[in-house]
Formats: C-alpha cells, structure tokens, sequence
C-alpha cells in the first residue's frame, strides 16, 4: 500500500476529503476505526497514501487478504467496487460486519443498485440482504437520512456488542440475576438500551435514569415498551432531573450502575435507609470515582462501589481510543454545521461551499491548524492522538510533570496551558477537573479560538466566571456560540462546555462501549455474588473480568491469544518454574534460596 511521502506536504484538501470521509462514516455507523482491517479499492495514489496514513494513524489496520476485511474504502469505480464486494464476502465468517465505503471523491464510487434491493440498517446506513446479512453500504457523499429510527440504532448496537452478549448470556444461564433489581444510570442511547435489554434478559429487574442532555427520547420510549422503567426526558429542568432520579431510587434497586457518581451521591444524601438493602454499585469514570474515594476516605461510603473505570478493559480503550475518536470528530463535525455567514469565525482561510462529493474540509483545516490538549491521561491521550492523525500540530498541557514528560517523549510539544492557547485554532480539555480552562485561560486565548470538554465534569470551562465577568454568550450554529470577553477577546464554545461526545453525538463508538459494558456486568456478577463480602469502599474489579473481556474480544476481532493454561500462559509467571533452572542473574552472588 503506498503512503504518503513524510517530507512532502500533503495537500490540505486532500486530507481535509479524507478526514471528512472518515468522520462521515464514523457518524453514521457509531463505529470504532482502530484495530479495524481496512482495503482501499481504486483511486488517485495520492488520495489513496492519504486516506491510508490516516485510517492508520488512528489505528486501524490494513487487511493481509480479501477476506479478512472490515472496511472497503471504494475510491475507484462501481465495478472495480463490485470485485471488492465479491472477494470480501466469499467464506465469510456470519455475524461478521463488513462495511463498503463509497469514498469516491469526485463521483460515487459503488452502484448501490448493484447488490440488489437494500434496507436502512440505521440513518446513514443501508443493509444488503440479497447479497448477506452481514453487508452494509454507507456514503460519503449523501446526508444520512432524517430518521430518530431508535429501534434499527438499538438493533445495529446489538449485532456490534459480541463481548456484552457472550458474559451477558453466561449470566442469564446461571440464573444469577433472577430477583435482582438493577438502576442503570448512563447516558441513555442505543448502546446503553442493549445493556439494559441483555441484563433484563439475564434475569434482572431493570430501571432506568438519565440526565436531560444525556437522555435519548425515542430510545427512551423503546425500552418502555419492552416494560423496563425509565425516569428520564431531555427535556426535565434541573429540579425534574432530582425528582426523577430519585424516583428511579425508590424502586429500591439493589444494584447501581452509574456515570460521574450522581445517582451513588444522591442515594447517600437523600435515600441512606436504602444503603443496608443494596449489594453496591459500579463506577464508569474517572470524574465520579473522585468524589467517592473521598468519601470512603471519610468513612461515608455506605456500600461497595466496583472501579469499573480502573479496569483494564474500560481505561485502555474507552478513555484513549473512544473517547479520543468520538469527542474529536464530534467538535469537528459541530465545527462544519456551522452558517457560512460565521465561518469567518473560524481559524483559517473559509473554502467555498463545497459540492457534495467534493468536500474541501472542515471549518478548521484540517492539517493546517494547531491544537492543545488540556490534560494527558488516558483521555489526553487519545484526545491528541485523534488530532495528529487528522494533521493538527498539537501541544500538551499538563501540570503533572510525569505527564508532561510522557507527552514530550510522545512527540508532542509540552507548554503551560495559558502559553499554548495563544496561537491555538483549538483548544480540548481532557482532565475532568472543573475550572482547567479559567476565565485566565480563556483570556489568553487567541481570538476566535474553539473550546470543547472531553473530560465531562461541571464548569471544566469556567464559563460560570466569564460571564461573572461579563462575558456575553451568543448562539452562532447548532451547539455553538460565540463567548465575548469584556476586554474585547472572544472564542466559541462548543455545546457550553458539555461532554461534547456525549452531549452533541452519540457517545463513544459501540465496540468500545461493549468492553466498557461487559466490564460492567463483571461488576455486576461481582456484587451479586459477593456484595455482603465486600468493603464499604471503592474496590478494584476482578482481574479475571478483564481476562475474560480481552479474549472474548479478540475473537471478536479475529484474533487469538495463547488459551489458559499453555506454556506461554496468560501473564508472565512471578516465579520460575520448578522444572527451569533460574536465571543466571538471580544467582550472581550465590543461591538466593
């Protein structure tokens, strides 16, 4: 495959095609692009070098053969397309997705009438029964279709969630869940619909909250109809959220699976008679693990909360690759709803108004503009990762000095925060630390600068005293609005400082969320089984969930790793074993026995 010259310029509206590309079929199929097996079929060299630079920088994989594909990104013609089809799909393994990418970036690459009669799949993807259950098309060039379609979204999660399903079905066959009632906190949306559904029928009884601007109505009301109950719209005031939230409390639930700690707090503030009747509960996230090891600190942690977060499974993938992909490509597409009357707001020359199948790029230009990450955890991480593959010159921020260093010996450039937003075109917190872009920050910020959260916790951009200051907020697009500073500064905020993945897109990409939610089971099993055992604390999840989730999905992904038990084993032994002599350098000064 041939790539990109690294010492040549790559033309800005080539990779601002291919970056628009990528994110289009990110969108619509709420997908993940790394460890993915992609083909490029046809096309310009030179488009095809930067497409697959690109889908390889954010780590996906180009495929050894016709067969082993995920991904056929059509460049070419519909027939040379059509070959591609025939060979992916010959002795293809069933339930195995294979997306074809009309990617043409002047004319359609695929005839879709050539696989016969298709269905929408979910808005933006079309399935091609005739030809396999398993085969779906989506296109670059064409708006998704307008369609909430909350039942195809829940269905297309649930066909991608292998790992979920596998620990899920275990579940239900040891009858573990049978009388076990479980609140489901997390942003409700097509993928938390299938953990709800694969828990109910794993046994439990289920009920449901969700914050206003986490809360998808017409998923909502899907699983209302399969009868679990659901205390959430995204239209509640603050006031109604509490109330519903306590409401879903009130049904006595033993276990909690909850997001950022609300629902955990909540149940200690205003509900502590339910604490001795409860298993425990388990944690997603950095942010609301936070609050709780301070309060188990203090001994006011009334129940066992399993750190979901801290599983291996959830950190190394839902932090870095998922939400580095999905609150990347999120701010961008925000960025290219944006009325051409207010573009010029944007850094960077505003291209003409683009045909459809010739895309010249995003309102911040893509390989042309410079961004800072705020925070390098495992969140920075992917954060700033996702930007470079898109072509941004990206500088690190963190006041963690280890962390610092890490981003220096990534190839990132490290500065203080309020030095590197100077001459930035974009500016992403990634540290779930309230008050990390300062009313300081925001003044030292170029003009016309674009602010997002990618950490997700209240006020992680301190607009509350920016407009103490008198700062005024104008509406600009759809998510967007332009903060005016009294010293005549202004930079646009995205979605007002929310969790931009989650409040302005479909959260991280559902392979992510199946290991994410698999480890939530895990926890779950953990708490039904020993929730009476456990301390009053936040408590580490079992290393065997992490065992088992990694392997159900490298098979999912088509790979294997050494079974149990075999001489490689699956971790490196701690002690040598009786039939090995040991190695030398344990004996240079004699027996260490």
């Amino acid at each position: 495959m041939p790539r990109a010259d690294p010492t040549a310029r790559v033309d800005p509206a080539v990779l601002a095609w291919a970056s628009a590309a990528v994110r289009h079929t990110a969108r619509v199929t709420n997908m993940l692009l790394a460890a993915r097996r992609f083909r490029i079929v046809g096309g310009d060299p030179r488009d095809v070098a930067v497409l697959h630079d690109l889908l390889t920088g954010l780590g996906a994989r180009p495929a050894d053969d016709a067969t082993g594909v995920d991904q056929l990104w059509c460049l070419g013609t519909p027939e040379e397309s059509v070959t591609a089809v025939e060979q992916a799909t010959a002795d293809r393994p069933r339930r195995s997705t294979l997306l074809v990418i009309d990617a043409g970036r002047h004319v359609p690459a695929v005839d879709e009438d050539a696989f016969g009669p298709t269905a929408l799949a979910r808005p933006g993807v079309l399935g091609v029964p005739t030809t396999s259950d398993d085969v779906f098309l989506v296109s670059t060039g064409r708006d998704p279709e307008d369609d909430p379609a909350a039942e195809a979204r829940i269905r297309w999660a649930r066909r991608s969630m292998p790992v979920s399903r596998a620990v899920a079905d275990d579940l239900r066959q040891g009858g573990l869940l049978r009388g076990t009632r479980i609140g489901v906190s997390l942003f409700l949306e097509p993928k938390t619909a299938v953990l709800a559904l694969l828990l109910q029928d794993a046994g439990a009884e289920v009920v449901a909250y969700a914050h206003a601007d986490e809360t998808d109505d017409a998923v909502a009301d899907v699983l209302r109809r399969t009868g679990i109950p659901v205390h959430a719209s995204s239209t509640a005031s603050v006031s109604e959220q509490r109330d519903l939230a306590l409401a879903m409390l009130d049904t006595r639930p033993h276990v909690l699976l909850d997001d950022g700690s609300h629902v955990i707090r909540l149940v200690h503030q205003e509900r502590p008679e339910l604490l001795p009747t409860m298993l425990g509960a388990a944690e997603e996230t950095t942010s609301g693990l936070r609050p709780l090891r301070v309060m188990a600190s203090g001994g006011e942690l009334g129940i066992p909360v399993v750190a979901v977060n801290d599983a291996r499974t959830k950190t190394f993938f839902d932090n870095r690759y998922g939400t580095g992909q999905s609150t990347v490509f999120a701010a961008l597409d925000l960025l290219d709803g944006l009325d051409m009357t207010v573009r010029a707001l944007v850094p960077g020359p505003t291209p003409p108004v683009p045909d459809r199948r010739v895309s010249d790029g995003p309102a911040v230009p893509v390989g042309r503009g410079s961004a800072v990450v705020a925070g390098y955890g495992h969140v920075g991480e992917g954060v700033a990762l996702v930007l470079r593959a898109l072509g941004f010159r990206v500088t690190v921020a963190d006041p963690d000095p280890v962390r610092a260093l890490q981003a220096l010996f990534a190839g990132y450039t490290v500065a203080p925060l309020t030095e590197a937003v100077r001459d930035a075109d974009l500016v992403m917190s990634a540290s779930g630390v309230p008050d990390t872009i300062s009313l300081a920050v925001l003044q030292a910020c170029a003009p016309g600068t674009v602010v997002a959260v990618a950490g997700g916790v209240d006020q992680e951009v301190a607009i509350g005293d920016a407009v103490a200051a008198g700062a005024v907020r104008t509406q600009i697009g759809r998510k967007v609005e332009r903060v005016s500073l009294p010293d005549g500064a202004h930079v646009l905020l995205l979605d007002g400082g929310g969790c931009i993945n989650i409040t302005a897109a479909e959260g991280n990409p559902i392979e992510i969320m199946d290991l994410s939610f698999a480890a939530q089971l895990g926890a779950v099993r953990m708490l039904v089984e020993r929730g009476d055992e456990l301390e009053r604390a936040v408590v580490p999840i079992d290393p065997e969930v992490d065992a088992v989730t990694a392997r159900a999905a490298l098979a999912a992904f088509g790979t294997v790793v050494e079974p149990p038990g075999s001489p490689v084993g699956t971790t490196w032994p701690t002690a040598q074993p009786v039939d090995r002599a040991p190695d030398v350098r344990t004996r240079r000064f004699g027996d260490p026995a």
